[in-house]
């Protein structure tokens, strides 16, 4: 995934810049970055890898020495950034969030028509916001680079673009992914999480929509381009990603999730199953159990808590062992709260499995009687296209598409697919019964996709749903 922040005031931005980009840590894998319009008129830039240290012990030092009034920063999911840039647009710094699925062919296209060339990262890729750069720079302004941008790149991207005289801010053009502004008595900031920016004395200012860009100053928020009718802001903001005082379109994360497992109580009055306690797999898994638990009057529980001060999200190494190691050595049993209880147990999703069965496992392990699954989304039937999620070099990965290789063999039709996607088949039954049995769950059940969209109280048709359906 990855996070932005950007700052344009009247005074020094330093530290606002400082603990607005470190507010996004938890999107974060790989490194993060700050540029600084410098007193002097020239940018100034530090990157780090935070692969094993936390933002702040990497730049702590680093942000004495950089002061300004204009400042942009990142926590990336992989590239170096921000990029500084000198071109015939003059000299800018960038930093963008999201994935292009057709890189490869932009890339091509840009080669063929010029004598140019991109500079290779360590494994010979190219870094994806220099090829953000490069789109800008075809164009003769700056906005129509970006609206350049928007119309040519497949999957999303949101940026910041800082100039001598503001940054501009440019929301993925279907608003896959978010991106507001705050404002305070000297300045304004510009923010991929809302939250980000409370502790630092903004207000809510304005939250970008699909495809807006607005041009920021220390005095004023200028509209460059009004937002889009089409949105498919990504659900997975709420069920995983999302910081639990995030809001997204009005929404708050924490609430969403409360809002979610009371819809899996509901379908549950149907079976019956009498847990003794619900629980929730740490972090984003809590709050859905907390929303089961009030709904059902089934007590809340912690049998196992997730040792935080050294552990990170196990989504951000890239190699799966060392995920799958992380999920492990992170949570530790209370053993007192699972011998010889049914426990309920809720987690954010269900993406490979591994994981997940490991953790039951666990419990088993400690003594636990029963343990009932309820994944807080549908089964996911296809690897995301947008912001890396599942990021997968084959969807065989998923456990669903492994289970419906197992069935229906190599090539399954689009036809034979919605079949597993509909809860209310018999080939999703089938699913549902080998994914359990694989996992070593008591029982299983879904989230049902129309309650997971209903628990945001959005209208369905702006939310993307690609990943459990195939629907783009």
């Amino acid at each position: 995934m990855g996070g932005i922040f950007g700052v344009a005031s009247r005074s020094d931005c330093s530290l606002d810049l400082f603990f607005g980009v470190d507010y996004h840590s938890h999107l974060g894998t790989r490194r993060g970055g700050l540029a600084v319009l410098g007193e002097d008129g020239t940018f100034e830039r530090s990157i780090h890898n935070i692969s094993n240290s936390p933002f702040r012990t990497k730049f702590d030092s680093d942000i004495n020495g950089m002061h300004g009034k204009l400042g942009i920063g990142c926590i990336s999911d992989y590239e170096a950034q921000p990029l500084l840039v000198h071109s015939h647009l003059g000299s800018f710094a960038i930093t963008t969030v999201g994935i292009v699925t057709n890189k490869d062919e932009l890339v091509q296209d840009i080669l063929d028509a010029s004598k140019t060339h991109f500079l290779e990262m360590s494994g010979g890729e190219i870094n994806q916001t220099e090829l953000i750069v490069a789109l800008i720079n075809q164009k003769n302004t700056i906005a129509d680079g970006i609206k350049n941008v928007q119309e040519k790149i497949k999957g999303s991207i949101t940026m910041l673009v800082m100039t001598k005289e503001g940054i501009y801010g440019a929301r993925d053009k279907l608003g896959r992914t978010p991106l507001v502004l705050g404002q305070k008595e000297d300045g304004y900031c510009l923010s991929f999480e809302s939250h980000a920016y409370l502790n630092l004395g903004y207000k809510d200012y304005k939250e970008l929509g699909p495809g807006e860009i607005v041009f920021v100053t220390p005095e004023k928020v200028e509209q460059v381009q009004k937002p889009g009718d089409k949105m498919k802001i990504c659900t997975f903001l709420w069920i995983y990603y999302g910081y639990p005082t995030a809001c997204y379109e009005g929404v708050n994360v924490e609430q969403m999730r409360y809002n979610c497992g009371a819809y899996l109580a509901r379908r549950d009055r149907e079976n019956n199953i009498k847990p003794d306690c619900v629980a929730g797999v740490p972090d984003s898994g809590t709050a859905h159990a907390v929303g089961y638990a009030n709904e059902s009057g089934v007590p809340f529980s912690r049998p196992f808590i997730k040792y935080t001060p050294t552990w990170p999200r196990s989504f951000m190494p890239t190699n799966q062992n060392q995920r799958n190691l992380i999920a492990h050595m992170k949570l530790i049993p209370v053993q007192q709260l699972i011998k010889d209880r049914s426990i309920l147990l809720i987690d954010d999703s269900i993406v490979r499995g591994t994981q997940l069965r490991e953790t039951t496992d666990f419990l088993y392990e400690s003594g636990a009687k029963e343990v009932h699954v309820r994944p807080a989304c549908p089964p996911i039937m296809f690897g995301c296209k947008y912001l890396n999620f599942s990021r997968s070099k084959s969807e065989m990965d998923l456990i669903a598409r492994r289970v419906v290789r197992q069935f229906e063999g190599e090539n399954v039709s689009d036809e034979v697919l919605a079949k597993y996607c509909d809860p209310d088949t018999p080939e999703y039954a089938k699913m549902l019964e080998e994914i359990r049995s694989q996992l070593h769950f008591t029982t299983l059940r879904f989230h049902r996709l129309d309650d997971m969209l209903n628990s945001t109280g959005l209208d369905h048709s702006k939310l993307c749903t690609y990943c459990w359906n195939g629907v783009e």
